[in-house]
């Protein structure tokens, strides 16, 4: 049994398999070797159709004539390659990928041809962008990707040996006309880079394999540590709106050192959603948020959050942009005894019914409507003697300065009668004895994941 043959008879035969099947020498090899290695029904295929090139219809019509004749269910997905600023090689790859998840199915496994010699590529074209561990280790053999996930069994075979299992049992296949421009970034490492690499190095595939199993180990490691001092470093956020991610101590922050506190920040980021920052960002951060001088403006974006700084600690909250509140005032509704209200320009107002009287608003109230700050409000929180400005209440409640524009106001009439999250007004609360409504903000959707009737989760 040769080596491609001996590797994907390791596959599960419990699993179904999408075999993504461009027709060239890589895919035809791949998709032979599964159908010959699996049981006939475990096996489809996706061809995806660029659109750039003039033969793209022809490849589509070979890789259904192939398909046909080995009894392989083939499906075709159009798309529409956007570079939007970026490279068409990478603007191609996430167009494909995306093709790909759209068409994974709840545990599907998707099998790409990817071998060591494009590992060797991938690993040359991160060092040339100055990556770190994490890009370094390469091509993952193995990773989610939509509902299932994709593997790449062949990323021990080197492109001679696809060669030759390909001659052997005598395959056709397409050939790429954009695999010689060297235009392309992967095309000028193939054939200019590359080929003295291998007269000089001959087992060069195979040892830079190596390094990049190392450098994934290492970043395994580094980010096991940085969850751990995350955990950590993680803080209770001051008053009682809960924020859609973690604050983080800037006193914990700073105790470490400076390589352990970039780590901890990247995987902030990127738990939280937000994706891994650059480094300029990381310099941002460090220099104006962490080492700099208490400044309620300030903030660094980080994808489509952004980095803030707040009485002693880090936050990382949806980047806020103007003129999303509406100008008017929004009616609520508040029936059943529990309901999530979406809000314009997002988050979600949670109402409970029943409860303590004191923190409850009264059920007995005229129609009520949502409104926005607008400056000048006052109001007098239950139990206070007297009523003050909404932006010192607001600030005596620690709202963070970047919500308080946004926190929703309830008002029956031209009335302020309850700030959710915060306070009841004098006057509106429910009577002793009698149930009413709890209302909570939730500055960003993340209702379902935040809300608990007893405690949130980190």
């Amino acid at each position: 049994m040769n080596a491609i043959s001996q590797l994907l008879s390791q596959l599960p035969r419990d699993n179904h398999y999408c075999v993504a099947f461009s027709g060239g020498l890589d895919s035809t090899v791949l998709l032979h070797a599964v159908v010959e290695a699996l049981p006939k029904g475990q096996v489809r295929a996706i061809h995806i159709h660029h659109g750039l090139s003039p033969n793209a219809d022809q490849w589509q019509q070979h890789c259904e004539t192939t398909c046909a004749q080995w009894n392989v269910p083939l499906t075709t997905v159009r798309v529409n390659v956007q570079t939007d600023g970026k490279g068409l090689e990478d603007a191609a790859r996430q167009a494909r990928y995306h093709a790909f998840e759209q068409h994974l199915k709840p545990g599907d496994i998707l099998l790409t041809a990817h071998h060591s010699d494009d590992q060797v590529e991938t690993l040359l074209l991160r060092l040339a962008r100055g990556s770190g561990p994490r890009g370094l280790a390469g091509m993952a053999s193995a990773r989610p990707l939509g509902q299932g996930e994709l593997w790449r069994p062949l990323l021990p075979v080197s492109r001679e040996t696809l060669l030759a299992y390909g001659r052997e049992h005598e395959l056709q296949w397409i050939d790429d006309e954009s695999n010689e421009d060297p235009r392309f970034d992967r095309n000028y490492l193939r054939h200019q880079v590359l080929p003295p690499l291998r007269r000089r190095w001959p087992e060069l595939g195979e040892q830079w394999g190596a390094s990049a199993a190392l450098c994934g180990e290492a970043d395994q490691l580094l980010r096991e540590y940085a969850r751990d001092d995350l955990e950590r470093l993680t803080v209770d956020a001051p008053g009682v709106v809960p924020e859609p991610s973690p604050v983080l101590s800037l006193n914990g922050l700073r105790a470490l050192s400076a390589s352990r506190r970039q780590w901890v920040l990247r995987c902030w980021c990127e738990t939280s959603g937000a994706g891994l920052p650059t480094r300029e960002a990381l310099a941002q951060i460090e220099a104006q948020l962490i080492q700099g001088r208490e400044d309620a403006q300030a903030l660094v974006a980080v994808g489509d959050r952004s980095v803030r700084r707040f009485r002693g600690g880090l936050y990382l909250v949806p980047a806020l942009t103007g003129g999303e509140s509406p100008e008017g005032p929004v009616p609520l509704s508040l029936e059943g005894k529990y309901a999530s209200v979406d809000l314009p320009g997002g988050g979600a107002l949670q109402v409970e019914w029943g409860g303590e009287a004191d923190v409850r608003l009264s059920a007995h109230l005229g129609p009520l409507t949502l409104r926005w700050r607008r400056g000048g409000e006052r109001c007098q929180p239950v139990g206070r003697a007297h009523s003050q400005t909404l932006k010192k209440l607001l600030l005596e409640y620690e709202l963070p300065p970047w919500w308080r524009e946004r926190i929703p106001l309830v008002y029956s009439g031209e009335t302020l009668v309850a700030v959710p999250s915060l306070w009841v007004c004098e006057g509106f609360q429910a009577a002793e004895g009698e149930s009413g409504y709890r209302l909570r903000w939730f500055p960003e959707v993340v209702f379902e994941q935040a809300w608990q009737p007893a405690a949130g989760k980190f």
